[in-house]
């Protein structure tokens, strides 16, 4: 499955932004899919997941309360609702494909990875 990330970009701490990952190829399911994302200098790590049915989501504790994640099996695209942005926030944001129909929190357990779009959070 191809993965196509876009929706970053230049916000005010505070903002909000809302991410989109819109698959092609193959059939858009029964997978998971996430986010993560990856800042200047440091490790790419897990911001966001979902299962196949969309009632299951998981957050990295940096984000929870102010990302969600959702997705429309209609339209094989999976969102990241991100209200409150931080500086901390920025970094190239991927989204990812999982392995079987549950949710993923760890890179292993994806096997498709978009480009990335990158969001920068000034204060």
């Amino acid at each position: 499955v191809q993965l196509q990330a876009c929706g970053g970009g230049p916000v005010q701490a505070g903002e909000s932004l809302r991410l989109s990952c819109a698959a092609s190829g193959r059939a858009f399911g029964p997978y998971g899919m996430g986010w993560f994302r990856q800042a200047p200098g440091k490790e790419r790590e897990f911001v966001a997941g979902v299962n196949w049915s969309g009632d299951i989501t998981k957050y990295a504790f940096s984000v929870k309360g102010r990302f969600t994640i959702s997705r429309d099996n209609t339209k094989n695209t999976v969102y990241l609702q991100m209200n409150s942005l931080k500086p901390e926030d920025t970094a190239i944001y991927y989204c990812a494909a999982g392995r079987s129909f549950e949710v993923g929190t760890t890179a292993p357990q994806f096997r498709s990875w978009g480009q990335g779009t990158l969001v920068t959070v000034s204060s």
